[in-house]
């Protein structure tokens, strides 16, 4: 994305914030953290991406609250930027976080009933560490066994030296 409209839609962002933080005054609208504003390149439209923390009725009234208050947010925001185009705003409910929360209780609540395939996994994990630390042992044999039989590089050198003086 283009680094003035990341920076418009930062300025949008965070006026939008103050004015649902001071100046809207609805009893629907909860906890609203605004996650992203989206501008489109003619910045005659934007997408603003919020999340709610609540219950499933919370959240229901904090996205019926803030679609009833857009316009009004919308005027305010006019007033607040100096723009050229004040972009029409379009509000987004983001289910990210509430995804997330999810996806953690889901995980949190399977945590128990994985007890014996976590033991399982620890002991191959162990075996597989044992087998990784005898092929070890082995390669050391493989060196032992032939030894270091390379030349050095001086010896290169002294080679090539004797082979330039006879050739």
């Amino acid at each position: 994305m283009n680094t003035r409209l990341e920076r418009v839609g930062q300025v949008i962002r965070d006026e939008i914030a103050d004015i649902l933080r001071r100046d809207i005054d609805d009893p629907l609208i909860g906890f609203v953290t605004l996650t992203e504003v989206d501008v489109s390149p003619d910045l005659r439209h934007a997408r603003v991406f919020f999340s709610v923390l609540g219950t499933p009725e919370q959240i229901k009234d904090s996205i019926k609250g803030v679609l009833r208050a857009r316009k009004h947010i919308n005027a305010l925001l006019a007033d607040r930027v100096d723009l050229r185009y004040i972009p029409k705003l379009r509000f987004v409910y983001d289910e990210t976080a509430e995804k997330a929360q999810r996806m953690e209780r889901l995980l949190h609540d399977e945590g128990g009933n994985l007890g014996p395939d976590i033991a399982r996994h620890e002991a191959a994990d162990e075996k597989a560490m044992g087998a990784a630390d005898s092929d070890s042992a082995e390669d050391e044999d493989f060196d032992d066994e032939f030894g270091d039989e390379d030349p050095e590089p001086e010896d290169f050198d002294a080679a090539e030296a004797d082979d330039e003086g006879q050739g």
